[in-house]
């Protein structure tokens, strides 16, 4: 699953890690880079999938994913404002779950954890992107079996956040592009983001409540219903739904 050869062995993985993340880039538009530097964690960890997360104001906003199935473990996730990515956000610090079966990863998110083995998760081991003060987002690897990262593989994990962080950092913004299609995987991430906040605020207007009380009634509805919170908040802005009853 992973190349690993007598150098590796000897402490000198983190520069395979380095080469392979530059040689799947190389070439790729904007766009393309979240979803690429997933597929390379799945290449040289021993997980099945992985995707990568911006978070802001607790609700995490999918960038990129190397299968169908991180994608929606990720949206399970941002609907429930729970689970391991949510937990390594507001830490900054990594959150293993080695575990989604049994034990103390159960207790502590018992919703998620049922959610995640029902979709074919049984472990989970998030990476804070960032630095030291402010943590912008996660790598999150899924893994089909339960078990633990080894000390060699928690290392390359952490290369591969860190590297993460500084692909993210040196994407164009919006202002910067230099090309009409520059700024579409971002601009496409700002609709995504801006309908869950006008979602909120018409739930908002609606119930005259505040902000966190429209939210976990946007998230409340969206898994009672099984779907998304992304789902739910477009039907709220496109008039589809009401929480008035009206």
């Amino acid at each position: 699953m992973r190349p690993r050869d007598e150098q590796s062995e000897q402490g000198r993985e983190p520069a395979r890690p380095a080469d392979a993340i530059a040689d799947r880039v190389r070439g790729a538009g904007p766009g393309e880079i979240p979803g690429r530097l997933c597929d390379v964690a799945v290449e040289l960890l021993p997980v099945t999938g992985a995707s990568v997360s911006l978070h802001s104001d607790g609700m995490p906003v999918q960038l990129g994913a190397s299968s169908a199935q991180a994608a929606y473990v990720t949206e399970i996730q941002a609907t429930l404002g729970d689970g391991p990515c949510q937990s390594a956000a507001e830490s900054g610090a990594p959150v293993l779950a080695r575990d989604l079966t049994a034990g103390q990863d159960v207790l502590r998110w018992p919703v998620f954890a049922q959610q995640a083995t029902a979709a074919g998760v049984r472990a989970v081991y998030s990476m804070p992107l960032g630095n030291d003060t402010v943590c912008v987002g996660t790598l999150d690897l899924y893994r089909d079996s339960p078990g633990d990262l080894d000390d060699r593989d928690l290392r390359t994990a952490r290369v591969m956040a860190g590297m993460m962080t500084v692909a993210l950092m040196a994407l164009p913004r919006m202002e910067e592009a230099d090309g009409p299609g520059d700024d579409r995987w971002l601009s496409g991430l700002a609709t995504d983001h801006d309908q869950v906040y006008q979602a909120t605020g018409m739930i908002m207007a609606q119930l005259g409540v505040g902000t966190d009380e429209a939210l976990a009634r946007l998230r409340a509805h969206a898994f009672a219903l099984g779907r998304t919170a992304l789902d739910v908040a477009r039907d709220v802005v496109a008039h589809r739904l009401r929480f008035d009853g009206t």
